[in-house]
């Protein structure tokens, strides 16, 4: 599985990379919330190995944040605390799972393994207008005709397609997108909403992306 660990212990971190290496998950660390949260909601990830206290934005929140966003990757939720009232507060909040600190590696891995084999929940199929997207099966289709994307471009659409109507910043998009802050390629969005415009548009009836300029983009319906 790919696997996000938000974990601002820097050797728990590492001691939790090096243990789920070992039983080949691919494995990618976050030292905060705030980061943990932009990573985690972009789709990508099998698994969220999720601490409870972290700077900037605790994991609580963030488990709500995701579950709010529509985001189903299952989440085992990391902390010292052993209060009733603090696991409950977890399992509210959208975690899948719940693991109090100290514990035992192999029963994080049994944990994660049993997460595995769960999976998230069957997502819905999105459609605006004439375009059908299913992300369980990464499948896009207009018009029954198959559009063919790449896995950037569908989250792009999928993100899109989540918030119909609403315009979304250039900053929202890369957030949610590449789940990290893309100031070194301000434009990276622009080339990407151009490849799917391309893709979309070209040869079909009415147009679904809108360019709100100066602010971002969003998805309509097609005229």
């Amino acid at each position: 599985m790919k696997i996000l660990v938000v974990e601002d212990e820097h050797r728990l971190a590492d001691l939790l990379r090096r243990a789920l290496e070992h039983e080949r998950h691919t494995v990618e660390i976050s030292y905060d919330g705030e980061d943990g949260l932009r990573r985690s909601s972009t789709g990508m990830f099998d698994l969220v190995v999720l601490d409870v206290m972290l700077p900037k934005l605790d994991g609580f929140e963030v488990c709500r944040r995701l579950r709010g966003a529509g985001v189903s990757t299952p989440v085992l939720m990391l902390t010292a605390r052993d209060a009733v009232a603090d696991r409950v507060q977890g399992l509210d909040a959208g975690a899948d799972d719940y693991l109090t600190k100290p514990f035992a590696v192999a029963e994080l891995l049994a944990r994660v393994r049993a997460l595995g084999r769960r999976g998230p929940a069957a997502p819905e199929i999105l459609q605006v207008c004439d375009v059908i997207l299913d992300p369980a099966r990464h499948s896009v289709r207009r018009a029954h005709r198959h559009i063919d994307l790449t896995r950037t471009e569908f989250a792009l659409l999928e993100y899109l397609m989540r918030h119909p109507g609403q315009v979304l910043t250039r900053q929202q998009i890369m957030d949610h997108v590449w789940g990290y802050d893309y100031e070194t390629m301000t434009n990276v969005v622009d080339i990407y909403v151009h490849y799917l415009r391309n893709k979309l548009e070209k040869g079909f009836k009415g147009k679904l992306i809108r360019t709100v300029r100066g602010v971002g983009y969003s998805i309509i319906d097609g005229e």
